[in-house]
């Protein structure tokens, strides 16, 4: 191979690696959407359960271990009890999963806590749960920014 096809393909190569690493800034910096809905009261996707979130001291920090409180009702306004919770999510934008594995914990009166969060960088996350109760299986996405 001559010195001047090194050339060539050691250009391409840095071609490349630039465009990966602009492309790869362009998405960390991304705003989240202006119309982003950011209630931390809404219906479950079929209507199954009315759904609250809160984080359970009030506020959360990034890069610190939070819980979050979730509420599971009817729409009539009664507590689901005895639900199964399961918890995914992650930020849309960069294509990534949660940091952590939260778990649910039943509290009481239709509330489950969500231990082991933590929002690891500033942006627009997804919290994802699946909740499965005598009512029927259902889920609900909570968008969060920071």
């Amino acid at each position: 191979m001559s010195s001047k096809t090194r050339l060539w393909i050691a250009a391409g190569i840095v071609a490349v690696v630039a465009l990966v690493a602009g492309v790869a800034m362009h998405f960390m910096m991304m705003t989240p959407p202006a119309d982003l809905d950011l209630s931390r009261l809404k219906n479950s996707a079929k209507g199954t359960y009315a759904v609250a979130i809160e984080p359970e001291a009030g506020t959360f920090t990034q890069n610190e271990m939070h819980s979050w409180v979730l509420t599971v009702k009817t729409p009539a306004g009664d507590a689901v009890t005895g639900a199964k919770v399961a918890i995914d999510g992650g930020m849309p934008q960069h294509g990534h999963g949660l940091p952590t594995a939260p778990q649910a914990a039943e509290i009481g009166e239709g509330r489950y806590r969500i231990e082991g969060m933590r929002f690891n960088m500033s942006g627009w996350w997804e919290l994802k749960f699946a909740i499965t109760a005598p009512q029927g299986e259902d889920d609900v996405v909570f968008n969060i920014t920071l």
